[in-house]
């Protein structure tokens, strides 16, 4: 889900001297491939270095709030990422941001983000992660029977789901495991690791569910 896909040639630094740009450019470079390289440390103290020279800049404050949720510090990422919203009206981290304020519980604030992507994103993809995470949430609060119906009723998938539509249908069926419903999480499994065998552990689950 966190992810990103900056593309530092596209990225703007505003007013600043070309001499700036340039080493904000390069810097940007350098914390996007620790970013991938899963060096989320390092990637967060190279970010934090851009945006002190560059304040500002949506795609670096993007960058910095996906470290910081990688990190599990839920509030900077929700601080960082809710900037970017407010600076580019985009909602595609929105479910990050869901999932950091589930993480503290918080899920008033999962409900309104939730409502705000659904309202709000033009990508069904997006749409299915926050789905996801609000379902997620549901069954944190001890109401797992929620969630499985916010996920049943999802728009149905295509004859060819795409990945996002596996990825609900995983955690339906990790939900009607939980609520005891092995069938049919053993049959969902099933058909996951049918039309992907390489997708997760859906087809260990599905042999290991009796």
């Amino acid at each position: 889900m966190s992810s990103s896909t900056v593309d530092v040639a596209d990225v703007s630094f505003g007013e600043v001297g070309p001499d700036t740009a340039n080493k904000a450019r390069k810097r940007l470079a350098d914390g996007a491939g620790a970013f991938e390289r899963e060096r989320f440390g390092d990637a967060r103290r190279i970010l934090e270095g851009v945006n002190r020279l560059t304040p500002e800049v949506p795609e670096v404050l993007e960058l910095m709030g996906l470290c910081a949720y990688r990190m599990r510090q839920w509030a900077k990422a929700i601080k960082e990422l809710t900037r970017v919203h407010e600076l580019t009206g985009s909602v595609d981290q929105h479910p990050v941001i869901a999932d950091c304020y589930r993480a503290m519980k918080k899920w008033a604030e999962v409900e309104r983000i939730w409502a705000e992507l659904g309202a709000q994103s033009p990508d069904p993809a997006v749409v299915e992660e926050g789905r996801i995470v609000y379902a997620g949430a549901k069954a944190d609060q001890g109401r797992i029977q929620d969630g499985i119906r916010l996920l049943e009723n999802a728009p149905a998938a295509p004859k060819k789901p795409k990945v996002h539509h596996l990825r609900r249908w995983y955690a339906l069926a990790d939900l009607y495991e939980r609520s005891g419903q092995v069938g049919k999480a053993r049959r969902l499994f099933a058909t996951i690791a049918r039309i992907d065998p390489h997708f997760g552990d859906a087809g260990h689950r599905s042999a290991n569910l009796k």
